[in-house]
């Protein structure tokens, strides 16, 4: 918010300087962004009075003006089409120094010119103007344009957090640096207009929630194309709004002082009176902006009984809008529900000064203030006659003033430091709080132009923000420290994450809302939900699994030439129930690149070696719509079946336009941080045999049946079995291949004789023929 500080020192006036008073807001959480002049200093431009013109003899487009500037009268050659006589301008006379700009005596088409009348522009207080800037009838001959204008003055622009709404006026502000500096509020006395019309508008308020409060005026017989007071134009141009009207300035000027934002319609456009309510189907509004808005049955609107007139708190409509012809108007000042609000501004796209405030709250007591304010502004300007006011209000919609408990001893505890309770209730009675002694503390009633106090920690917080973060003693903090209980039969979800880091992965976090298109493709056999409101059209379907989102980023990633990514992701996905999920995918080389190892694409078997390295896990061949048939294993834990993992089906990634080969995995994550107690065993001292055996098997036979059916013959004596070789090709049939296999056996009290050894060997030689057939390789 851009605000005068000559404005706000009007109502507050603190002894302090412009830069003390901005690092007080400051420190108060009224960051202050900065503070600049209202203007770039000029000098020597002075009122003067045109009192008569003539056409210049040799050009059309000038005139030679006749100028009284007091004491002398001046002739200056002048361009701008709105010259007329008895007009008072601001006059740069010989010498005078203007932004980018010094005035000298000088001749034009032949004629001297002794000066210059100034626009705006030229004066660098507007970044346009469309002819010479009008001063009041009563400006005085020969005073200096930049006092008249009170052009010592500062802007200060300030940073207004969302939960302060009620700082974005002058009284507000006012009301803020007074809790702040105990200085004097000096208000502005608003005297009631008696109605000289008995004329008024029938208002019906339908939606009563949204609008518990509606406060209305008809003003008839103004002249709309009067000129609006220069004094009421600066103070909107330094807080940043541009000067239109004298009937929409008047309502932007009470907006700024008072905080409540305000519209006037053109009373001849309103049929048969106001009807506040939401919309019906198909309705649509030209907005003052000229876009058209297709209005949805949730938005609140004023309207007539024949048409929407505005969207209510966030933008008027043209057609009802007033113009330099309107004679009679209709002046609104409401309270409309924040969320209301803010839901219309959202769905809109359309941001306005009155909507910032609407959202974030305004005082709900203020509206017959507002509206005798614009009342008393407005007449003297255009003249007119006003009616009685018309309200209509439902006080059980309305917020009333909340009353909290607050505790010394919660103040102390909160802030580490003790405040004295005469300086407690002097700044709640600052902060224009009331305070009721209590046993524990106070009870303390909130102000209505404060909805962000609801609670006694936000008492708390307002307590040392007035009293002054600077005073809060640093001081080391102690706190009772004990350790956790850990169970010894889970890990947590950090050492996981940590196991996959340590193997080269990479963590990464994607939006649980995906394209439907891509979910489509990955997992074709679960239906998402849809969202109802999408933050963008390809981000509608809640993901029922982590693939999409891992895709996508190895999409990004290969686009920007990164050949070689391991990435993985924990998270929820959405099924029938929220599913905590650990998900990743390798591509490109196995290792990165280095001398000492030879390159080698990354297959099934070092993805399938990572996840063994974090689990007990076993893999049974699987199928999925997404993944290579004949490359796909579901994964089981304790026999029971987790997930799945796989290469991608090359029909997808050329669909994808993926480059090289992908390899995905996908598990439930609460089994994975399920493991087992360690158990302590004695080591034997015995020696460890090691035989080897090398089978003719079937090639569908998985080498893991092979394995499990030594380690059931074997028993206790099996210590490990392993492959080392595996082998397919010359002196061996196409349907077979060959599995070396080395089984060491220990006992853990005794030397395992030969006999034994040989025995327990044919053993398990008999039943791997008698289970699969397999044969010893000679």
């Amino acid at each position: 918010m851009k605000i005068s500080e000559q404005w706000v020192r009007e109502w507050v006036n603190p002894s302090l300087t412009s830069d003390e008073l901005a690092e007080k807001l400051t420190m108060s959480g009224l960051e202050v962004e900065s503070v600049s002049p209202v203007a770039e200093k000029f000098s020597n431009v002075i009122v003067g009075q045109i009192l008569t013109f003539e056409k210049h003899p040799q050009a059309d487009r000038l005139n030679i003006c006749l100028v009284n500037v007091g004491d002398n009268k001046l002739s200056i050659v002048c361009g701008a089409k709105n010259v007329r006589e008895e007009m008072k301008v601001a006059v740069a006379t010989e010498g005078a120094k203007l932004p980018h700009l010094t005035i000298e005596k000088t001749e034009i088409r032949g004629v001297a010119s002794q000066g210059m009348l100034c626009s705006l522009k030229d004066l660098g207080l507007a970044d346009e103007s469309t002819g010479l800037q009008e001063l009041p009838i009563d400006a005085p001959l020969g005073a200096a344009v930049w006092d008249y204008l009170h052009l010592s003055d500062q802007i200060l622009d300030i940073n207004i957090t969302p939960n302060r709404g009620d700082c974005l006026s002058v009284l507000g502000l006012s009301k803020e640096i007074v809790a702040l500096t105990g200085a004097k509020l000096n208000s502005i006395a608003t005297k009631k207009i008696k109605p000289l019309l008995s004329d008024t508008l029938a208002v019906e308020v339908q939606a009563q929630v949204e609008c518990p409060r509606y406060v209305g005026r008809v003003i008839k017989g103004i002249k709309a194309d009067a000129l609006t007071p220069i004094w009421i134009q600066e103070r909107l141009r330094r807080s940043g709004i541009r000067s239109i009207s004298p009937v929409v300035d008047v309502m932007n000027y009470v907006m700024l002082e008072l905080g409540q934002p305000m519209h006037a319609f053109d009373l001849s456009k309103i049929k048969d009176g106001i009807c506040v309510r939401t919309a019906n189907k198909g309705e649509s509004l030209l907005l003052l902006d000229g876009n058209t808005a297709d209005l949805t049955k949730d938005t609140l609107i004023i309207a007539d009984r024949e048409k929407p007139l505005a969207i209510a708190g966030v933008m008027g409509g043209m057609d009802s809008g007033v113009t330099l012809l309107t004679q009679d108007i209709f002046l609104e000042s409401a309270y409309f529900n924040s969320a209301t609000i803010a839901k219309a501004v959202r769905f809109y796209h359309f941001n306005s000064e009155s909507s910032q405030r609407y959202e974030r709250g305004i005082d709900p007591d203020i509206q017959h203030l507002a509206i005798e304010r614009a009342t008393e502004l407005l007449l003297p300007i255009v003249g007119g006659k006003a009616g009685p006011i018309v309200e209509r209000m439902n006080e059980d919609a309305l917020p009333h003033k909340p009353v909290i408990s607050l505790r010394k001893a919660r103040i102390a505890k909160f802030l580490g430091l003790e405040i004295e309770d005469k300086e407690i209730i002097s700044i709640l009675e600052r902060l224009e709080f009331e305070c009721k002694k209590t046993k524990e503390g106070w009870s303390v009633t909130v102000p209505t132009r404060r909805p962000d106090i609801a609670l006694e920690v936000d008492l708390i917080e307002e307590i040392v923000r007035i009293y002054g973060f600077d005073k809060v003693p640093c001081h080391l903090s102690t706190v009772q420290l004990s350790c956790a209980p850990c169970p010894e039969d889970k890990i947590t979800l950090n050492a996981l994450r940590h196991s996959l880091c340590d193997l080269g992965y990479q963590e990464v976090i994607t939006y649980s809302f995906i394209a439907p298109e891509l979910q489509t493709l990955l997992d074709p056999n679960n239906t998402p939900k849809s969202l109802v409101n999408p933050i963008t059209s390809d981000m509608v379907a809640m993901r029922t699994s982590l693939w999409p989102g891992l895709i996508n980023t190895l999409l990004y990633n290969q686009n920007r030439q990164q050949t070689r990514i391991r990435i993985f992701e924990t998270g929820l996905r959405f099924l029938k129930q929220q599913e905590p999920t650990l998900a990743g995918l390798i591509c490109g080389n196995a290792y990165p690149i280095q001398w000492g190892i030879k390159d080698r694409v990354a297959d099934f078997f070092d993805l399938k070696g990572d996840l063994e390295s974090l689990a007990d896990l076993s893999f049974k061949p699987g199928s999925h719509p997404a993944l290579h048939s004949g490359q796909t294993a579901m994964i089981y834990h304790e026999d029971q079946a987790i997930g799945i993992m796989g290469a991608l089906h090359p029909e997808l990634a050329q669909k994808l336009d993926i480059q090289g080969k992908v390899y995905l995995f996908e598990l439930a994550l609460e089994p994975l941080l399920k493991t087992p107690i360690p158990k302590a065993k004695e080591i034997s001292k015995f020696p460890e045999i090691r035989r080897d055996l090398a089978l003719l098997i079937d090639k569908a036979v998985p080498v893991q049946a092979i394995s499990d059916t030594i380690k059931e013959v074997a028993g206790t004596y099996l210590r490990e079995v392993y492959v080392f070789d595996i082998y397919e090709g010359k002196g061996i049939t196409a349907d077979q291949k060959s599995v070396a296999l080395a089984l060491t056996l220990q006992h853990s009290s005794r030397t395992l004789i030969d006999e034994e050894i040989a025995e327990l060997m044919d053993q398990i030689i008999a039943a791997l023929k008698t289970r699969f057939a397999a044969e010893l390789r000679g």
